[in-house]
């Protein structure tokens, strides 16, 4: 099916993302968020894509319901709530996002709690341990599927 898509990606990182290029950097990189943004920015001139980093369940369950009514696609890193929200993979499911979900880590290489999602089940697409480059294939692939279907 193809997606009806209006040139806005919304990416949503959940609890932790907000230390991007100093939390872990073995695991996640030295990058920052806001500079892989301006990266990625320059890449898809053509897009506006939008960024939202919350610690708070409640503000990431708003943003997907927002994005959900206005037909946005999201790229959805929930972090640890990836694992433990039910209220996360509602949101989806009640609000119809369109939803690829990103693991900046392969999250099936770590710690066995990691392996499920709730996300997984609602989302269009998984991507895991890419990197940050995850989001760039996150976004690929929401391009190649409003021309393809």
């Amino acid at each position: 099916m193809k997606l009806e898509f209006c040139g806005i990606i919304q990416i949503i990182n959940g609890p932790n993302l907000n230390l991007l290029g100093t939390r872990e950097p073995s695991i996640y990189g030295n990058d920052s968020m806001e500079d892989y943004l301006n990266s990625i920015r320059k890449s898809f001139p053509d897009l506006e894509i939008r960024y939202a980093q919350s610690n708070h369940e409640g503000d990431l369950v708003d943003l997907i319901q927002a994005c959900g009514l206005k037909n946005i696609p999201i790229i959805l890193n929930a972090g640890a709530y990836t694992h433990t929200s039910v209220a996360l993979a509602d949101a989806i499911s009640a609000s119809k996002a369109y939803v690829v979900e990103v693991h900046i880590s392969n999250i099936f290489a770590r710690e066995e709690f990691r392996h499920n999602s709730f996300i997984s089940p609602k989302a269009v697409a998984v991507i895991s341990g890419l990197g940050l480059f995850g989001y760039e294939a996150a976004i690929q692939y929401i391009l190649d599927k409003s021309i393809r279907g």
